[in-house]
């Protein structure tokens, strides 16, 4: 019997998909348009898989899902920061593919239709709600608060949920823009977004 290697990562996730602000996924509600459009990119500050580390590298998630996540059918598309050495490359499609837990072993589970991962460049600052990110060619995601509409002060609105999988405490926002142009195709900007900072461990 082989042991799993051991692996674990921190440091801040990004969200952002098609629902209107809040997300009634979150409440475990169906989704607003009655489908899912949307994606995660997480950036490490520190990780590691087995002896290989992963600090300063990031990976994204997104997905169309014809109904509530967790009804199934996704059609689901990794992007692996192309910073990746060939090691860190495979641990990080080995991680994705939820093949030693964590959220990503949640997302595997609904997902119906696996594409060909993207090897790509990030452009991103992280800043909570002001997180800015750019995948040439293939994910523009910037974000803002969400405006008080009778004031247009900023509210600061958060989620704290224990049995939350991707992050127990998020900070809730909209996008200014939200457009995937890699293997799905959507564009939901001024949609709903969110920022949270994570930690992962496994097996």
């Amino acid at each position: 019997m082989t042991t799993a290697t051991q692996w674990r990562m921190k440091g801040s996730i990004i969200g952002a998909c098609s629902c209107d602000w809040g997300c009634p996924c979150n409440f475990d509600a169906r989704p607003t348009q009655g489908y899912c459009d949307g994606g995660y990119t997480w950036h490490i500050d520190e990780g590691s898989f087995g002896d290989v580390t992963l600090d300063g590298l990031n990976l994204g998630l997104h997905a169309h899902a014809p109904g509530p996540v967790h009804e199934g059918h996704l059609t689901t598309q990794f992007i692996v920061d192309e910073k990746a050495n060939g090691q860190q490359r495979e641990a990080l499609l080995t991680l994705l593919k939820g093949e030693l837990g964590g959220p990503f072993a949640v997302f595997a589970s609904v997902t119906e239709t696996l594409l060909d991962p993207i090897i790509a460049a990030f452009d991103i600052n992280i800043d909570g709600l002001d997180t800015q990110i750019k995948v040439p060619g293939v994910l523009e995601l910037g974000l803002t608060t969400v405006k008080n509409p009778v004031t247009g002060v900023a509210e600061e609105l958060q989620l704290v949920k224990p049995t939350g999988f991707t992050s127990k405490i998020s900070h809730l926002g909209m996008s200014t823009v939200n457009r995937y142009t890699g293997g799905i195709q959507y564009d939901h900007s001024g949609k709903y977004a969110e920022y949270a900072p994570f930690e992962y461990s496994g097996p």
